[in-house]
């Protein structure tokens, strides 16, 4: 296995900002200097000045073009002869087929199986007869263990998402060009974390050219990798990990990163958010900026809510990636729902007698509340028919009415918690 090491390195720390500026020259052409939009919505809520930092907007509709395209220009004719090997939740992938293609450069792209079929099309289509795609494991890290097995057997050059010093400058060129189109350094930058090398790499920069900036890394609660690291002072492996934003769910921080965002523990304030309320933020973005965010994209922006911003303070969240399958929004609604607490699910007892639907219409369902889904189960003798009932309240504030009409009612009914077995089962 081959692992390129960029010339620009420097031997005393992971990247630096010469590493980072080479970057930006050696990708400008490829790249696009993304968009960095107000958001009016997002600034009115939080009293500060929010910019969304277009990365969606890129050809392949995320960052990672920066880094993947940073490090294999790189490469010299061997390298290059040899081809490249990847792993990718997609949004990577997507960055290194287009690389191969404008490079001439023939690769394989192992992608786990819980991939969008949005974004396997799409890798396909950047990377044309260039690459092969290879659909193996249930996350990224079991991707990434069949990459390094290809690369070992193969001799061909690993291209890393996140743990690589070229991975990362390319990466952090996301900071150059903040900079660059603002009059003055942001107050914060809000950035979403997978395996940390965006994160590791817009650090390092704004360290030395934004030093009071501070930075909010931001990873989905199903997914904590950075704050396992730093409670254990190292890069731990998840035992388990949630799958649902998929860009972001790595079991495992980068090394790399690690090194550099645990020297800066005074600057960078870690976050994780909850699967639900990213998807809120999505719906959000679509909704009002019409921003199609997939659920890592909109990371940076579910964060908001948690922070305690000075009024008129210069926020940036970076919208890291748009690569979202139209398929995917009955459960983005789904969950948005539950985590406004608008969406609740009972098993609901009914005795087998004559109009006991219509008692429970009419004694337990609220005004504002509405039957979204209703599933009869299995009657287990011929007194009781049990289903499984889907409820939407008009507003949070009905729960609590609503659970004192089904006590008062004879209809028996038992609310199934979020989380718990029953609830994962029959949901």
């Amino acid at each position: 296995m081959v692992v390129v090491t960029s010339t620009d390195a420097a031997t005393d720390q992971a990247v630096t900002t010469d590493d980072i500026d080479a970057a930006a020259r050696r990708i400008g052409d490829v790249i696009r200097s993304t968009d960095l939009d107000v958001s009016e919505r997002l600034s009115e809520q939080t009293g500060a000045r929010v910019l969304l930092k277009r990365e969606d907007l890129q050809g392949v509709r995320s960052y990672k073009i920066r880094g993947a395209f940073n490090l294999m220009a790189q490469l010299g004719e061997d390298e290059r002869s040899a081809g490249v090997v990847a792993a990718s939740a997609g949004n990577h992938a997507q960055g290194v087929a287009f690389a191969c293609r404008v490079l001439g450069i023939n690769g394989r792209i192992y992608v786990p199986n819980n991939t969008p079929k949005q974004k396997r099309d799409r890798i396909l289509s950047h990377g044309r007869n260039w690459v092969e795609l290879v659909v193996t494991g249930a996350n990224f890290d079991a991707a990434q263990t069949a990459a390094c097995a290809d690369a070992d057997r193969t001799g061909a050059t690993l291209v890393p998402p996140f743990d690589h010093p070229a991975t990362m400058a390319g990466q952090g060129t996301i900071a150059a060009e903040i900079l660059a189109q603002l009059d003055r350094a942001p107050d914060a930058v809000v950035v979403p974390v997978g395996g940390g090398g965006l994160v590791g790499g817009i650090a390092t920069y704004l360290a030395e050219y934004a030093p009071d900036c501070k930075i909010i890394a931001v990873e989905p609660a199903g997914a904590p990798s950075l704050t396992r690291a730093l409670e254990a002072g190292e890069p731990v492996t998840l035992d388990t990990v949630d799958t649902f934003v998929d860009g972001a769910s790595v079991a495992r921080l980068g090394e790399l990163p690690f090194e550099v965002i645990s020297s800066m523990t005074d600057r960078i304030r870690v976050l994780t958010v909850d699967e639900g309320a990213v998807c809120t933020a999505m719906l959000d973005l679509y909704q009002t900026e019409g921003v199609i965010a997939e659920p890592a994209g909109a990371l940076a922006v579910t964060a908001l809510e948690q922070l305690d911003i000075d009024e008129g303070a210069t926020v940036v969240c970076i919208v890291s990636g748009g690569n979202n399958d139209v398929s995917r929004y009955s459960e983005i609604i789904e969950r948005s729902l539950v985590h406004r607490g608008l969406k609740h699910y009972f098993l609901v007892k009914f005795p087998q007698e004559p109009g006991q639907l219509r008692r429970f219409l009419d004694e337990v369902l609220g005004p504002e509340d509405d039957i979204t889904q209703f599933d009869y189960l299995k009657r287990n003798n011929r007194e009781i028919g049990a289903a499984l009932v889907g409820i939407e309240l008009g507003s949070p504030t009905g729960l609590h009415s609503l659970l004192e009409r089904m006590d008062a009612s004879r209809i028996e009914c038992e609310r199934l918690e979020p989380g718990t077995a029953a609830y994962e089962y029959l949901t």
